[in-house]
């Protein structure tokens, strides 16, 4: 009898300690954007768009490949100073920022873009691996400053987002396009969603998402952009180009 009860403890033993194994993995995983993408699409599949709609949707993203056939700055390039304000009305420079360590430059749409969502929740999640490199995180999105306070509200984020209100960080970026008007009262009569009243009257400028890892020297490390909004730079690779810098910088 004992030994059944000894046997029976070292398997729940066992157990245990394969889950706190698991755990511990997964604690030290960063999160996927992807994964969040495919889990958001698996319940919004877009079904019940009529076949004029998602026409629209296809030509405006086709016209916008061919556009901008390669969105963006590239690597070694200068990343362009900039100062924007935040949420609260405060103005935040970037070369300031860089003193302190390496920044996560990262370009989005706006808080009423499902995807947008997603990434910034994956970046928020993957502040304590940036800090390890003493690098911060600042988001720049051609939204009013209230609407990105009430975002960072929403999901308590501890990451500056600054609004592009003139529109001239996307441009110098190479991030800026405007929505087709034909999109938008797609949006405003499909979706009863209206950009301007995110981004202001008669403002239909958007960035391609995009991201950059900048050094202290204000030099382009690593970056990405992409017309397909449901495409993003994973938090993993910007972990990884974070890491490389400190490695060349030691």
């Amino acid at each position: 009898m004992n030994r059944i009860f000894m046997i029976i403890a070292v398997l729940l033993m066992l157990i245990f300690v394969g889950c706190v194994s698991v755990n511990v993995v997964n604690d030290d995983t960063p999160p996927s954007f992807q994964d969040g993408v495919e889990a958001f699409t698996a319940n919004h599949s877009g079904s019940n768009l009529s076949g004029k709609d998602k026409s629209i949707m296809v030509n405006a993203a086709r016209d916008l490949k061919k556009a901008m056939p390669e969105p963006g700055l590239k690597v070694g390039m200068n990343a362009p100073d900039f100062e924007l304000v935040n949420a609260y009305g405060e103005k935040i420079k970037l070369s300031e920022r860089l003193v302190g360590g390496p920044v996560v430059l990262v370009f989005y749409r706006g808080a009423w873009c499902p995807f947008c969502n997603i990434e910034l929740n994956a970046l928020h999640s993957s502040l304590r691996y940036f800090s390890k490199y003493n690098a911060s995180l600042i988001a720049v999105t051609p939204q009013k400053p209230d609407k990105s306070k009430e975002q960072i509200v929403k999901s308590e984020y501890t990451f500056e987002i600054l609004s592009d209100l003139d529109d001239s960080v996307m441009k110098a970026y190479n991030l800026y396009f405007e929505v087709p008007q034909e999109l938008h009262e797609l949006y405003k009569n499909r979706f009863s969603f209206d950009i301007t009243d995110y981004n202001g009257i008669d403002r239909l400028g958007l960035p391609v998402p995009g991201t950059f890892v900048i050094d202290q020297d204000g030099i382009i490390r690593a970056a990405y952009a992409e017309t397909d909004y449901k495409k993003r730079m994973e938090p993993e690779d910007i972990i990884n180009a974070l890491k490389a810098l400190s490695e060349t910088r030691d």
